[in-house]
């Protein structure tokens, strides 16, 4: 195998590890921010003592949906809305807390719910894609590590288009996130859910779970470009090999 090869290998993990050293701290850093903005108000209880059920049907009510389920759920932020049974599932600490943390977080999910009532098309883009992410997620690794040991470009570039699936759908997620953060606050404020100063500790919450959907799609995107170069020395080297024979 030519030095080309081994060089361009070589490069390709390296600038993959530089990449993902602020890449990983993000993500460790945005993980403690929501853990940590999440603990600080979950401790202080809103002014009018709504709590995370409340919040959540206040915030579908004012935009005239009235047929979304709202459950308790065991575990800790496991919050979330779930269309498939058109229900807002709350965490034991956000479903009958009357605190700044579990209003934002409620409000967020109900986000979604109002999202998908209204037919937003970000949201349907990425419902659309589920299915086609899960098998690109499934077979991905298989094929891109048969196509490593077996040196097989053409199984390494299907799992390379198989895992830009990942990455495409954490792109979609983005906005969608987002925007339903945006709902909460714009619904909070609206409804005088919480006064200006409860509102920005929601407004602290809420920023710090969105950098998580931030560093999942770098981490993401950092892999693909990782596969990407590989793909790319490969085939370089195979071509400078073959041209010295």
């Amino acid at each position: 195998m030519p030095y080309y090869y081994y060089d361009s290998y070589f490069l390709a993990n390296n600038l993959y590890v530089l990449i993902l050293i602020p890449i990983l701290l993000l993500s460790l850093w945005a993980q403690a921010k929501v853990s940590s903005s999440f603990r600080r108000y979950q401790a202080v209880n809103n002014s009018r003592h709504l709590t995370g059920r409340e919040a959540a049907e206040a915030v579908l009510h004012a935009h005239g949906v009235y047929d979304v389920g709202i459950r308790c759920v065991s575990g800790q932020l496991t919050d979330h809305y779930d269309p498939r049974d058109n229900t807002i599932y709350l965490s034991e600490s956000v479903y009958n807390a009357p605190t700044i943390s579990a209003v934002g977080v409620a409000a967020h999910e109900a986000g979604h719910a109002v999202q998908y009532a209204e037919g937003y098309s970000p949201v349907r883009l990425r419902s659309a894609v589920i299915p086609v992410t899960q098998i690109g997620s499934r077979f991905s690794f298989i094929l891109l590590l048969l196509g490593l040991i077996l040196y097989n470009q053409s199984l390494l570039l299907v799992g390379i288009v198989l895992f830009s699936l990942t990455t495409i759908f954490q792109l979609i997620t983005l906005p969608v996130e987002f925007n339903a953060s945006h709902r909460a606050l714009e619904t909070i404020s609206s409804q005088g859910l919480l006064d200006e100063e409860e509102q920005r500790g929601a407004r602290s919450v809420l920023s710090a779970a969105a950098l998580t959907y931030v560093a999942a799609l770098l981490m993401s995107a950092l892999q693909l470009l990782r596969f990407v170069l590989i793909f790319l020395a490969r085939g370089g080297g195979r071509r400078d090999g073959g041209g010295r024979r």
